[in-house]
């Protein structure tokens, strides 16, 4: 197996395979690296076949990692309007756990990945939160895709903190 020559033959087919089903080029060139590094360090018998089984799944858990961060973003946002418009004696936003186990995650995050997280949800396309970060282009996916693995971390810890505290 030649993984080199796969990769050669395979990867503009991939990217375009994973592009279909996100819509986003960039990522879907993450994606494909990703999947790639995998063959790499799994040496599969049939590595054409393997890698878009592995493109999918990584396609499906980017798409579930970032529908969760989406949610959650939507919430916190949700939240924050709603006390921002709350006279200030309204209690509401305290009293919500989920809502203060978001603001916990969002706060837990580095600013860069916070702003990330909230510009891309703002509709912001990739070169315009790279130009309002002050990064490169190429690194918001990588960027962004992290942002959402620790926004989902600190989540999931969150919950775990709060069943611990309840039992």
């Amino acid at each position: 197996m030649d993984l080199e020559q796969i990769y050669r033959e395979q990867y503009r087919s991939l990217v375009g395979f994973i592009a279909k089903r996100t819509g986003d080029r960039a990522r879907a060139e993450e994606l494909a690296q990703e999947a790639f590094v995998r063959a790499i360090r799994s040496r599969p018998r049939h590595p054409r076949s393997w890698l878009y089984a592995v493109a999918a799944n990584l396609v499906r858990d980017d798409a579930r990692r970032a529908g969760v961060a989406r949610q959650h973003l939507r919430v916190v946002r949700q939240e924050a309007e709603r006390d921002r418009n709350a006279p200030a004696a309204d209690t509401a936003w305290t009293q919500n756990e989920d809502a203060a186990r978001l603001r916990a995650a969002l706060a837990a995050l580095a600013e860069r990945d916070r702003d990330a997280l909230l510009l891309k949800e703002d509709g912001l396309s990739y070169d315009e939160i790279a130009e309002r970060l002050g990064l490169s282009r190429g690194s918001i996916g990588t960027t962004l895709a992290r942002a959402r693995q620790r926004l989902v971390s600190a989540w999931e810890g969150g919950r775990e903190a709060s069943e611990d505290a309840a039992r």
